[in-house]
């Protein structure tokens, strides 16, 4: 540990870096009854933190390596400081990145100097073809994170802290993803504060550091979340892991709808978006404010980066009220005759109703898909759900059902008594021309399509819901088809919300 302070407290940073500022956080503080301070790397000059270790390995580099060329493979904020160091220093950059890379980080890398290749579908692929253009072309290798000067570069966010704020500090939430950040973070703040508290923050589909800890051994995710993509990483590195598992208090993860309602916490203090890793570190604090009864404390988080596309807002807002806990999603069976739902509004009281999806299904019942605006979070949503029940009202609890949240409540009313064999799956397509097609393409015409899903949420990955025919004696190549096209998928042919909205 003494050896990572003397590299930290001589890490050169600051020819590309700023000392970003510590902001308080007056509205979030209020509400959750204690001071909250916020690190502001989303000022730094590529709007992450990113550029602190690459610009600390690629300035140690020998004459000899710098000439050779440098080479990385990045999904955005690591690729950017990475061609910024080149510009700066004088040494050629290449950024192997994802095909699925939106424009805008694309863009950013040519900007700065950086020579851009497309190469694959994901993050894995990018690195794997960066690695085999090393071992042809002599290319010197810079690693987001698993790298010890990288490690020290990004350790000076730490330094900068103490020297920002030398008064109490009880804990620290930093994001993690490959550990880069957090490794060099928690090494300074252990050795010369080891009082503060440093909390790991994780997407909960993305917890390689959280699987780490458990097993006492670095784990490899089968598979990995993009949504907060700045921190999708299947495992943590490993010399950042050798420091991780002694100086880390605590691992909390978080869903994509508290990440999203993080990002509406730091644009109603500071008027900033971020991205959703760079929110990551907000959303984990509040939990563990909600879950632990944190009081008359003072907390930061670190906000790592605003390389956010502006397609992907829409969805952010629709999902901040859901992980605030200040919207209920509900599926409810009424009277099919009129003025049930006026008795249905009148039970909902001053509660306001932000959606209301219906289709005539037969004369019976009707089944309504639902949101409303609840305070009190749980407890509001228990209320609720409670005074429906009351007026004799079937109800069924939405709010978390990822299903209904994402395609579903777009669809309501699109029963067919004569489609047989329905099957229903939910799959990630990459972003990219080409994408569905290789899907149909396996599809061939052995099984009809008969729904489809999709809404464009400005992500490198597309969410696509999609309904096919599968007569029982095809249940085995139908499996074998599923597992070539090496898309995510999940099934949702039991889904309660396809069942109550959608199936035959």
């Amino acid at each position: 540990m003494e050896k990572y302070i003397k590299e930290i407290l001589s890490a050169r940073v600051y020819d590309v870096a700023i000392e970003s500022p510590v902001h308080t956080a007056p509205a979030l503080s209020r509400r959750l009854d204690n001071q909250v301070l916020l690190k502001r790397e989303d000022m730094q000059p590529v709007f992450s933190f990113k550029l602190r270790g690459a610009y600390n390995k690629m300035s140690r580099l020998s004459a000899e390596a710098a000439q050779r060329g440098v080479i990385a493979a990045s999904a955005g904020n690591h690729a950017q400081g990475v061609a910024l160091a080149g510009t700066k220093l004088g040494i050629p950059t290449i950024i192997v990145m994802p095909v699925t890379t939106p424009a805008i980080k694309i863009d950013g890398v040519r900007s700065r100097g950086g020579q851009v290749i497309l190469h694959g579908d994901t993050y894995n692929d990018a690195a794997e073809y960066a690695m085999k253009l090393v071992e042809e072309k002599g290319y010197t290798f810079v690693h987001a994170f698993d790298d010890r000067d990288v490690i020290a570069g990004q350790g000076t966010v730490a330094m900068e802290i103490l020297h920002q704020h030398s008064g109490r500090l009880d804990a620290i939430f930093v994001p993690v993803g490959g550990g880069g950040l957090m490794a060099g973070m928690a090494a300074y703040i252990k050795y010369l504060r080891p009082d503060i508290r440093m909390i790991a923050v994780e997407a909960e589909d993305s917890a390689c550091l959280k699987a780490a800890m458990e097993s006492g051994e670095r784990v490899k995710l089968s598979q990995v979340g993009l949504f907060a993509d700045g921190v999708a990483v299947n495992q943590v590195g490993k010399e950042t892991f050798a420091i991780l598992k002694h100086c880390v208090d605590e691992v909390i993860t978080v869903t994509t709808d508290e990440i999203c309602a993080a990002i509406k916490d730091v644009f109603d203090d500071t008027r900033a978006v971020t991205e959703p890793a760079g929110a990551l570190a907000i959303a984990g604090l509040k939990k563990a404010v909600r879950e632990q009864g944190l009081r008359n404390q003072v907390l930061l988080a670190v906000i790592t980066g605003a390389n956010v596309n502006f397609d992907r807002l829409r969805h952010i807002s629709e999902r901040a009220e859901l992980g605030e806990s200040r919207e209920a999603v509900l599926a409810v069976s009424i009277d099919e005759k009129p003025g049930s739902f006026r008795r249905f509004s009148q039970t909902l009281g001053r509660r306001n109703v932000t959606e209301f999806n219906y289709r005539f299904g037969d004369t019976t019942a009707a089944q309504i898909f639902v949101g409303v605006e609840i305070a009190d979070g749980a407890n509001g949503r228990r209320d609720l759900i409670h005074a429906l029940t009351e007026q004799g009202l079937c109800v069924v609890d939405m709010t978390d059902n990822e299903a209904a949240k994402l395609h579903i409540r777009h669809m309501v009313g699109g029963r067919s008594q004569q489609v047989l064999n329905e099957r229903v799956f939910r799959f990630e397509f990459p972003e990219r021309p080409g994408a569905l097609m290789t899907f149909l393409d396996l599809l061939g015409e052995r099984w009809n399509i008969s729904m489809f899903h999709y809404r464009n949420h400005g992500a490198a990955y597309g969410r696509v819901m999609v309904g096919i025919q599968v007569p029982e004696q095809d249940r085995i190549p139908f499996a074998e088809f599923l597992q070539l096209t090496q898309y995510p998928f999940q099934e949702e042919t039991d889904n309660i919300a396809y069942q109550t909205f959608l199936a035959p």
